[in-house]
């Protein structure tokens, strides 16, 4: 059974920062679009972060480049989301994500269009941003 399970959100000031982990039990990160996204209040799931396991290559929305990084640990089998200079727009609950890609779909990972049915996600973890 896979199970993908947050952790790390909270509460935080604006300006401050906050690392969000995604311990992966039942599924291992290779070959695959693993990543997160969110969604405030009202408002669509939006994709933040993803990367293709197998080239680490990155995608980022606008809203977030340059504030938060994505990355994993293939030995601890987890993903983290590094959040600086956070701001109160980014309040919302944070649900990370994971679907096995052979090399050649790679490219739904450089976007928020992934994943489809037969991917896995996390519970969710929620972040508030007070300004």
């Amino acid at each position: 059974q896979v199970q993908l399970v947050e952790s790390g959100g909270g509460s935080v000031q604006a300006g401050g920062s906050l690392r969000l982990s995604c311990a992966a039990s039942g599924y291992t990160y290779s070959s695959s679009c693993i990543g997160w996204f969110r969604q405030a209040p009202g408002k669509e799931r939006e994709g933040v972060a993803s990367l293709y396991t197998n080239t680490g290559s990155t995608y980022y929305a606008d809203s977030v480049r340059g504030r938060f990084t994505i990355s994993h640990d293939s030995a601890k089998n987890t993903l983290y989301l590094e959040m600086n200079s956070l701001k109160a727009e980014d309040t919302a609950m944070y649900y990370c994500a994971a679907e096995r890609r052979a090399w050649w779909a790679r490219a739904d990972c450089y976007s928020g269009s992934w994943p489809n049915s037969s991917g896995y996600w996390g519970q969710g973890t929620q972040v508030t941003v007070s300004s």
